[in-house]
């Protein structure tokens, strides 16, 4: 149940003719009153002797008993109350009492003997009823008002447990603005499949990920081909900006223009400062004192999502015992990573992506203030991602994007688990619903670089099959039956043979990738474990062009020596030995 309180207004008459008018596209169905602060109060709806004028008057009579000095200049109170679409319809009689109980909780019309304000719950569809009030009491005082909208909240949690509803997440106050019914009504009427605020959300974050000034974040909107507006004071310093869709104008004929801090809380100039004041500049070090190294070169689309995939999985680690504002800090910028994914991606992943990147948005923030300057790879990532331009949706680009999606996974859901903890119920709930789209997202992406390896897993030797499944087994007993089960157990074996061909213990980077958290979340671990591995051992995500596996000559040591304490070589099965 979705309680909106509205902005005030000073005429009763126009809110009623609206409320009892057909609508702006005729979707007002049998307008009439469910209940009243008076059960005798005329019904313009259903009573053919009763005008909207009448109810109109006996609304206004205690506004219009006062003085003007202490009539308020906007008396008209307004709030809605709608059900969630999979809710049942509810009765007249059950709209009733839910604004009874709504004008009660927020302070219209206490239920505790004390004089209230006149009030009247309008019914013109199924699914929502609508409440208007006038705000002089009956003994001509004002009402007390303060946090109605958390107060209307409240009761609406309340009222879904009574009624059996849909139980919807409580807000903490720092999720973005939804779109007004005018504007929803503006987009249907221009064929828009979303709101202008919402679109400019969306791209003005983009724009934001991995930015690192001003002068590239306004370059970045201009290039999508905003409009966009800025602020400046007197001074000369930039205060503010507001953006437009070219195409969405007023009556006038005029750009309709939002700030960033309406499009969101965190875009707004400032907000956004604050990721830039902990940004690195090349060639500079942490304390932004020049060094002589060179500028770092643009890494390419794979390259990027490596560099990506890397800095996820230390974010990842940071949930383990990190300090709140880090932790903060960190879901923050896997925002933008998402973003710079959504933006960069192939089409057969693009779509998942962004929904999963819009869904974040709301896990994005919360009360726990950021501690920037510790998101600083995540954010050199992202810029990455969008500097390293889009990738193709084969070949290492796209195994590469797997392997990202994969890492990224794992990251959501530790901020979902962060979140719930914390008790942000909507955060944890978007992030749940950005890691469902990232599940589909990597099954698309993951397609054809799991079937080569699939394939060069079932091409293998058996002799060699049989000695990676005793690796297994010694190296992480505890998962080694269930991988060996798993659909995912060719592919693996596969990544054991390469990293074993490319000089690395097999055993050492099982217990290495395996030791860590969040393998309970994962549809497939042997999957987990391939991108893991083959990230560990700096393999080729796209194992198409590698050469085929062959057992070890026979009495000859294998190639998987690798070097351990000082002093000794390591076996096949990890046993340190002398040289």
């Amino acid at each position: 149940m979705i309680p909106r309180v509205h902005k005030r207004g000073s005429r009763t008459i126009g809110l009623l003719y609206y409320l009892y008018g057909p609508g702006t596209h005729e979707e007002h169905i049998d307008p009439h009153l469910v209940a009243a602060w008076d059960s005798l109060a005329p019904d313009p709806g259903r009573d053919p002797e009763a005008t909207q004028q009448a109810l109109q008057q006996l609304l206004d009579l205690p506004v219009d008993s006062v003085s003007t000095r202490r009539r308020p200049a906007k008396h008209v109170w307004h709030l809605s109350v709608r059900a969630a679409p999979e809710d049942p319809v509810l009765s007249d009689e059950q709209w009733a009492d839910i604004a009874r109980r709504m004008v009660a909780a927020t302070g219209i019309d206490p239920d505790d003997g004390r004089p209230g304000c006149r009030w009247a719950a309008v019914r013109h569809a199924d699914d929502h009823i609508h409440i208007v009030a006038t705000l002089v009491r009956e003994d001509g005082r004002k009402p007390r008002l303060q946090n109605d909208a958390a107060r209307s909240q409240a009761e609406a949690r309340q009222i879904e447990i009574d009624y059996g509803l849909r139980r919807l997440d409580a807000g903490d106050g720092t999720a973005s603005q939804r779109p007004t019914s005018a504007e929803v009504h503006k987009a249907r009427r221009q064929g828009r499949q979303r709101t202008p605020r919402e679109e400019l959300r969306e791209t003005v974050r983009r724009a934001v990920a991995g930015a690192q000034g001003e002068e590239e974040f306004f370059d970045r909107l201009a290039s999508a081909g905003l409009l966009v507006q800025k602020r400046v004071a007197p001074s000369g310093d930039l205060l503010g900006y507001k953006v437009a869709l070219p195409d969405d104008r007023n009556k006038e004929g005029e750009p309709v223009f939002y700030p960033g801090a309406r499009l969101a809380p965190d875009l707004s100039l400032p907000r956004i400062r604050e990721r830039w004041s902990s940004t690195v500049a090349p060639g500079q070090d942490a304390e932004g004192v020049t060094d002589d190294a060179p500028v770092r070169a643009v890494p390419g689309p794979a390259s990027a999502r490596r560099t990506a995939t890397t800095a996820a999985w230390q974010a990842v680690l940071v949930f383990d015992d990190g300090d709140d504002g880090v932790i903060s800090a960190h879901i923050a910028a896997a925002g933008e990573i998402l973003d710079a994914l959504a933006q960069t991606s192939a089409a057969h992943t693009r779509r998942q992506l962004g929904e999963a990147a819009i869904a974040f948005e709301r896990a994005s923030r919360s009360h726990v203030r950021a501690a920037r300057g510790h998101d600083r790879a995540l954010r050199q990532a992202a810029r990455d991602l969008v500097h390293g331009g889009p990738a193709l949706g084969r070949g290492e680009d796209g195994a590469t994007t797997a392997m990202l999606i994969d890492m990224a996974f794992f990251l959501v859901t530790a901020a979902a688990a962060w979140h719930g903890r914390k008790e942000h119920a909507q955060q944890a709930g978007a992030a749940l619903q950005a890691a469902e789209h990232l599940r589909a997202a990597y099954q698309a992406a993951a397609g054809h670089p799991m079937a080569v390896l699939h394939q060069r897993g079932r091409l293998m030797p058996p002799a060699l099959q049989r000695r990676h499944a005793a690796i297994l087994r010694e190296a992480i007993p505890d998962l080694a039956e269930q991988l060996l089960a798993e659909a995912g157990w060719p592919a693996l074996a596969s990544t054991l043979a390469d990293a074993e061909a490319a000089g690395h213990d097999p055993a050492q980077l099982l217990v290495q990738a395996s030791g860590r958290r969040e393998l309970e979340t994962a549809s497939s671990v042997s999957d987990v474990l391939v991108w893991r591995l083959r990230r560990l051992a700096g393999l080729p995500a796209d194992a198409s062009t590698m050469p085929l596996h062959s057992s070890s000559p026979a009495g000859k040591p294998s190639r998987s020596h690798t070097k351990g304490p000082a002093g000794t070589r390591q076996d096949d099965r990890g046993r340190a030995r002398g040289f």
